[in-house]
C-alpha cells in the first residue's frame, strides 16, 4: 500500500495523518475539536465517572469519541485546538 503524500499551496510536500482515536481519560469535553472540524468526524457522548458528586448524584461527562472516521481528511485540525492533546493520529 503506497503512502498518501500531497502538496500543499506553496509547493510543500506534505502527508495527512487521520484521526484513529480519542483518548477519553484525557479528554474533557469542551467541544473545541467538533467545533473546528468541518467532516462531521467527532461526536460527543456520556461517559460515566465512577462515584458519586456532594449531592449524591452519579457523576458523569461528555467526552468527545471519532464517530464516522472516514470522514476525516487528515488535517489533524482537532489534535492542533485540543489543549489536552488526546488526539491519535496515523499516516495511511
Amino acid at each position: 500500500m503506497s503512502q498518501i503524500i500531497g502538496t500543499t499551496r506553496g509547493g510543500k510536500s506534505w502527508k495527512p495523518r487521520f484521526i484513529d482515536a480519542i483518548v477519553m481519560e484525557k479528554c474533557i469535553g469542551c467541544g473545541r475539536c467538533y467545533k473546528v472540524c468541518g467532516f462531521d468526524v467527532l461526536e460527543l457522548i456520556e461517559k460515566p465517572f465512577e462515584g458519586e458528586d456532594e449531592y449524591g448524584d452519579d457523576m458523569g461527562n461528555k467526552v468527545m469519541s471519532v464517530a464516522r472516521p472516514e470522514n476525516c481528511i487528515g488535517c489533524e485540525a482537532c489534535a492542533r485546538t485540543c489543549t489536552k492533546k488526546c488526539h491519535v493520529h496515523v499516516e495511511l
